[in-house]
């Protein structure tokens, strides 16, 4: 089958291998008619567009050359006076005939304006997203017809990523959205759509005041640069957020494909060394909670309930009775909350691995709670994907923090001293404080062994050593000693002496 493909490298394929299409000047010739659209450019239009204000003597025989040399490219088994069938003239001119599934940016086009219910919504802009392979028709950046048609297919991504967003939050999927959202309002300040979206998806978090900031932002960058204020709609959005007045978010929907976190979840965790299931125990004072929980484990023959409890003296007794491998626990709960309970859990001899869950919970719990020792923490709105990803990581050893919260809670207290923390980090090695500083970026042993060029198990021998060293017994608590002990710093670069 022949394709075109625009939105990246321009090119011509057939069953997937690449077409000569000879020098720059005759891949224009074909680039300008896919741009046109199936539509008909006059050779005049052509000539002028091709060699603008200086077209030579024989523009009109070299465009035939062009075009004779471009038909046997596309239509190599075409008989010398057969009737072209893709590259056809059309007088004045030609154009290029082609169904829409043919040409990367045709169907792209299509796929951003296409409508439906948000399920459909999101699927449609994933695809089309899924088009783009770089710049379009950057290797005509000299020619203003490519400049303008570039600038527009851009626009269409931009609108297909606010389009994806905007589904997505109605999805419920606010947790995994917010990272590209503050990485698009970022790029793109100046649209107003990109930072509602942002404003919306930390609301629906329980971040309200984070959300309030974003609009904050938003004015600023405005005032700045435009000497303008808010949008009466950002203005609106702002006005009921402070009275509290936007809509309950919808029940999370599992997304389309797993979400990647910082400090994180690895894609390469396995479900558990021997392949055997997985016990958990879960730990909420709201029925309501459990429910969607064990729902979530049911679903996974690789992981099964061990128990039950509503308060954190329940979860203690549950963990003894039990002896679950991970244990799901609510940062705040009755009777005992959940942060004393985490600490007596982790305690024990040999604990299982700890999971806090939270609404939002206060910065200063969820520190102290990795501090504690446990694995890290993820928010009840997230994914059941992302439930089952953290209780596969936190089994394997493996530190997670949801990625909605890592880079507030991180930047707050990176560098703070602290009388019970590890000892100094003199006297470790060069070799271990780069798989320190890995570690804290949340790799796994198998991706620090690639980076550093060391064998995966003697990654994890070295880890092992500096939990001795420090007198830590988890993963996500060698993560915050290397940032109190400023080691690494939130966005820092890192360095590695053994590189």
């Amino acid at each position: 089958m022949l394709t075109f493909t625009a939105l990246g490298p321009f090119q011509a394929w057939t069953d997937g291998s690449p077409l000569d299409l000879g020098g720059q000047r005759q891949r224009a010739v074909l680039a300008r008619l896919l741009v046109a659209g199936g539509r008909a450019v006059p050779v005049n239009t052509l000539i002028d567009e091709l060699w603008p204000g200086n077209p030579p003597a024989q523009a009109l025989s070299t465009i035939q050359g062009y075009v004779s040399r471009l038909r046997r490219a596309l239509e190599p088994g075409r008989a010398p006076r057969e009737e072209a069938e893709v590259l056809v003239s059309a007088p004045p001119g030609y154009a290029l005939r082609a169904a829409a599934g043919q040409v990367d940016a045709w169907r792209f086009e299509s796929l951003v304006k296409s409508d439906g219910p948000p399920a459909q919504v999101w699927a449609d802009m994933e695809t089309a997203l899924g088009l783009w392979r770089g710049p379009a028709l950057a290797e005509f950046a000299d020619l203003s017809w490519a400049v303008t048609e570039a600038s527009r297919l851009e626009e269409l991504r931009l609108i297909a990523v606010e389009r994806r967003a905007d589904a997505g939050l109605a999805l419920g999927r606010a947790t995994s959205l917010v990272a590209d959202l503050e990485a698009h309002a970022a790029e793109h300040p100046l649209r107003e759509e990109a930072w509602r979206l942002l404003a919306v998806a930390l609301y629906r978090m329980g971040r309200q005041g984070d959300a309030l900031a974003a609009l904050r932002r938003a004015r600023a960058v405005w005032r700045d640069e435009l000497g303008l204020d808010l949008t009466a709609g950002l203005k609106r959005l702002e006005a009921d957020m402070l009275a509290q007045r936007l809509e309950e978010p919808p029940p999370a929907a599992p997304p389309s494909a797993p979400p990647s976190v910082p400090l994180s979840v690895p894609s390469d965790a396995p479900a558990a060394a021997s392949g055997d299931v997985l016990r958990v125990l879960v730990a909420d004072d709201q029925a309501l909670v459990r429910a969607g929980v064990k729902a979530m484990i049911a679903s996974d023959p690789g992981v099964r309930l061990a128990g039950e409890a509503a308060n954190g003296e329940e979860a203690i007794a549950g963990v003894r009775a039990t002896r679950p491998d991970v244990v799901l626990l609510d940062i705040q709960m009755p009777h005992l909350d959940g942060l004393a309970a985490a600490r007596r859990i982790l305690a024990g001899d040999d604990p299982p691995k700890v999971v806090m869950m939270t609404t939002f919970g206060s910065d200063e719990n969820l520190y102290a709670a990795l501090r504690a020792g446990v694995s890290g923490f993820l928010l009840k709105t997230a994914a059941p994907e992302q439930f089952l990803a953290a209780i596969r990581a936190a089994a394997a050893g493996d530190a997670l923090i949801d990625p909605a919260m890592t880079t507030r809670l991180i930047s707050a207290f990176a560098g703070r001293t602290d009388p019970s923390s590890p000892p100094a980090l003199a006297g470790l090695s060069d070799a271990r404080l780069d798989v320190l500083k890995l570690v804290a970026r949340g790799l796994t042993n198998r991706q620090i062994g690639q980076t550093l060029s060391l064998p995966e198990e003697e990654v994890g021998t070295m880890v092992k050593s500096l939990l001795e060293h420090l007198g830590l017994f988890d993963r996500a608590q060698l993560v915050m000693t290397a940032y109190e002990s400023g080691l690494v710093t939130p966005g820092e670069k890192a360095h590695f002496s053994s590189l």
